[in-house]
């Protein structure tokens, strides 16, 4: 067995060449298919044409192998199908092995002990006979057409490049993850086991950078234990930060292809500027070069401190952010605008925290320069100007401790929804069953109307309302007993109500940002013509049971902006105009004048 007190290292395949493994009961059979087999050779192959010839620190690095030792042999708990098919592929070049004068590792299977001499001296008469000859017999066919492929010199090169060592460099290596001093207990390598192979959860970044720091062997020995604890509880104070919804939507937006269960790893892949084209491992790999740099000799531990300061920096200056309400509130809304957080943090570096400020007021105008009396449903910028709306208006109230909850306007699928209904947008299907049922919601206080005890209860709720609410409520229940919607009843209670909700008055321009507010997706509903007294009371009803809504659009519902005090069910011309009006003077210093475009 090799000797090395490394918990988790970068290992050469030829270092494996003298080991013994042991496959558990509790794991599958081998099962790699031809498509991953081939993938594996033509990864290896094309890491060795496309790689520098002189660059001896450049290699391949396979996923991880996580062992833990047993009576003399390492106890594979994850890797087994990729391990097995390096053992299938050196057999296949076991002529070139013997030229180097190096024999094949070997793998001993605890419920299936014919597979390891069936391995070495494999019996295609047989591969039919069990379902773990089937797929060895097959992978070893798949190998040879590949090489088939190739001219005489490949298998040579091939195995050239898969087992030179550190000191020959360009060489391949596997994540070798040795958990043997967790083993406590009998059941630890099945826990181990499970945690990584239940619904196929792969080791993670997060998980090798922290085995990085963690080995036993960075410290020196006397100062090991309390070094480790410091950098666990620092770590788990991060993770916890985290964590914490309203810090994560700061910083992350849930559009990004990378998705975390340990958000630490968002923290990683910003410092190594890791993209979704980069390998799955590209950060652990990155910061493992890190701590060979690190260290002064081939014999020194790494600078753990340096490294660690590093990683509690870069998170710092985030939390800072997170602390400072305007940088909050600007910093998040150019994120939700689609800007690299590394961008960000590359000016803040650069500049003084006043100057930081101003640039980041600059790079808000470049997001809304343009008139918004020019933009209309269906463009992207009105989200913005209504967002920022909302954002300048918490930090126009400096005395009230509030924020823009961004964790809430992400998670909950906030967008741009009219205010007054589309009067010419025809409702079909379920979804008028729907808007009916709204309606009488809003004239009886009660929204179910499928039994008959509560048809019962709508029709004498119906017979203590005002004659014209009498007369529209009846004709819905009417519709929503029947079986099926008659078309020419829904369309004349449809009529009625815009009347009676005064949504038949011209408005000039119903798609026009005065017409426009931040609605969530459950109050907009699938249908998105509900009216607008229906609107403001469902918008009262969410403010009052806690429900988050944006200050502007509360403010819109609640008929702050208008300057004429008229009628609350209805939302006229005029209060769309007056609405318009307060958004360009909240705006104002981010808005482009009219000069200034004229000039343009």
């Amino acid at each position: 067995m090799s000797s090395n007190d490394s918990k988790l290292i970068l290992k050469p395949v030829t270092d494996l060449l003298s080991d013994k493994f042991f496959i558990p009961s509790y794991q599958r059979g081998y099962r790699w298919t031809d498509r991953q087999v081939k993938n594996l050779l033509d990864d290896i192959w094309n890491f060795r044409l496309n790689s520098d010839n002189e660059d001896k620190k450049a290699f391949y690095c396979l996923q991880p192998i996580v062992v833990s030792t047993s009576n003399g042999e390492w106890e594979v708990l994850d890797g087994q199908q990729r391990l097995t098919t390096i053992f299938i592929i050196l057999e296949y070049l076991k002529e070139g092995l013997a030229f180097f004068g190096k024999q094949n590792f070997s793998i001993r299977y605890q419920t299936r002990p014919d597979s390891e001499e069936f391995l070495k001296n494999m019996d295609f008469e047989k591969k039919e006979e069990n379902i773990d000859y089937f797929h060895i017999c097959n992978a070893h066919d798949t190998i040879a057409e590949w090489f088939e492929g190739k001219d005489g010199t490949a298998k040579i090169n091939f195995l050239t490049t898969l087992l030179n060592d550190n000191e020959s460099g360009k060489n391949v290596k596997v994540i070798w993850y040795d958990v043997s001093e967790e083993n406590t207990s009998d059941s630890f390598a099945i826990d181990i086991f499970t945690r990584l192979n239940i619904g196929k959860i792969p080791l993670t970044n997060a998980e090798l950078v922290k085995a990085l720091f963690l080995q036993q062997s960075n410290f020196q020995e006397d100062k090991a234990s309390l070094k480790q604890l410091q950098i666990a509880a620092e770590w788990d104070a991060i993770e916890k930060t985290l964590q914490n919804d309203a810090f994560w939507y700061f910083i992350y937006n849930p559009d990004n292809p990378i998705k975390y269960d340990n958000r630490i790893e968002y923290i990683f892949d910003l410092m190594k500027k890791k993209s979704k084209d980069h390998e799955v491992y590209y950060t652990f790999y990155e910061f493992n070069k890190d701590f060979i740099e690190s260290k002064k000799d081939k014999k020194s531990p790494p600078d753990i401190d340096r490294l660690w300061l590093k990683i509690k920096k870069y998170f710092l200056s985030f939390e800072e952010w997170f602390n400072d309400k305007e940088l909050y509130h600007m910093i998040g809304f150019l994120i939700d605008c689609g800007y690299r957080i590394n961008r960000i943090k590359k000016q803040s570096q650069k500049l003084t925290k006043t100057n930081f400020k101003i640039w980041l007021k600059e790079e808000i105008s470049d997001q809304v320069d343009y008139q918004i009396d020019e933009l209309s449903y269906g463009k992207k910028e009105i989200k913005k100007v209504l967002l920022l709306f909302n954002i300048q208006t918490i930090l126009a109230t400096e005395h009230a401790d509030i924020r823009f909850p961004f964790f809430r306007y992400k998670d909950e699928d906030w967008d741009i929804e009219h205010i007054r209904s589309q009067t010419d947008k025809q409702i079909a299907g379920s979804n008028r069953r729907e808007w009916l049922i709204d309606v009488l919601e809003y004239f009886t206080g009660v929204r179910s109307c499928t039994t008959s005890d509560e048809i019962e209860k709508q029709e004498s709720i119906i017979e203590e309302l005002d004659d014209d609410k009498k007369e529209i409520a009846n004709s819905i229940l009417d519709i929503l007993k029947a079986d099926e919607i008659d078309d020419d009843e829904f369309d004349a209670a449809y009529i009625e109500t815009s009347k009676f909700f005064k949504e038949d008055i011209d408005f000039d321009d119903k798609d026009n940002i005065g017409n426009l507010t931040l609605l969530d997706a459950k109050t907009n509903r699938s249908y998105g013509n509900a009216m607008f007294p229906i609107k403001r009371k469902t918008i009262v009803k969410n403010d009052m049971n806690g429900i988050f809504v944006p200050i502007c659009t509360k403010n819109v519902f609640l008929k702050f902006y208008s300057k004429q005090i008229g009628e609350n069910m209805h939302w006229s011309q005029n209060d769309a105009s007056d609405y318009v009006a307060a958004i360009k003077q909240t705006l104002m210093e981010y808005l482009p004048t009219q000069t200034e475009k004229s000039n343009e």
